[in-house]
């Protein structure tokens, strides 16, 4: 299966959680009800590589050969960052996280490729050090950061302009700190162009059963 291939090829933005069997929405090893069809608050439709709704419910569009692959998303390492005394602008502000295009590309599989995904949270130049051991501990949820520093350098002109989610000011003792990022497949999609897939809407998550400590290596 090429698109499980490809997550296989790129562990930073596509950490496996579960993979279903065909055709069967319930996702018992991260929850003894999750319902893949109707447990997320966004969903995204893809036709042909072109994004053509955005439901909160796909019960009406699921069919027996579709299979669901669950990525690991950055929130589940921010308690831990929290914890550590770190202030995640975007949690403190009540908006989605930055998420950008990168000119980062990922291994090819089969007809999926495309540029990574990112998301960027501003830290304490203090801080970097220590958000780069935590979160090296969540391989599962993209682990630790793919750069620290100037945008420009991975290909994003205009942090005020992310490509997914809200903005957020970097201060001038801040700097920006990118991690892998689960929209990444959105993008690999857009070049592969299926005839027809469903993916979330960047920031709209999936809530699993796991405790986010549960989801540390170490």
């Amino acid at each position: 299966m090429d698109f499980l291939l490809y997550c296989q090829r790129n562990p930073k933005p596509c950490p496996l959680l579960a993979v279903s069997e065909p055709g069967k929405p319930l996702l018992s090893t991260l929850g003894t009800d999750i319902d893949i069809r109707s447990d997320l608050p966004r969903y995204r439709v893809w036709r042909d590589g072109k994004l053509t709704d955005e439901p909160t419910d796909i019960t009406h569009l699921w069919r027996d050969d579709l299979v669901t692959f669950v990525i690991g998303c950055s929130f589940s390492f921010e308690q831990a960052l929290i914890a550590a005394g770190m202030s995640l602008r975007h949690v403190d502000e009540g908006r989605n996280v930055a998420m950008y295009r990168t000119d980062i590309a990922t291994a090819a599989a089969g007809p999926f490729h495309g540029p990574m995904v990112v998301s960027m949270r501003p830290l304490k130049a203090a801080d970097v050090v220590r958000a780069v051991q935590i979160t090296s501990r969540f391989p599962d949820v993209h682990g630790a950061p793919v750069h620290i520093g100037d945008p420009s350098l991975i290909g994003i002109h205009d942090l005020s302009r992310p490509d997914f989610g809200d903005g957020v000011v970097v201060m001038p003792d801040e700097l920006p700190v990118f991690w892998a990022c689960g929209v990444t497949p959105q993008a690999a999609i857009q070049q592969a162009r299926p005839a027809f897939c469903i993916t979330h809407a960047p920031g709209a998550m999936l809530i699993t059963d796991l405790l986010n400590h549960q989801l540390a290596s170490f």
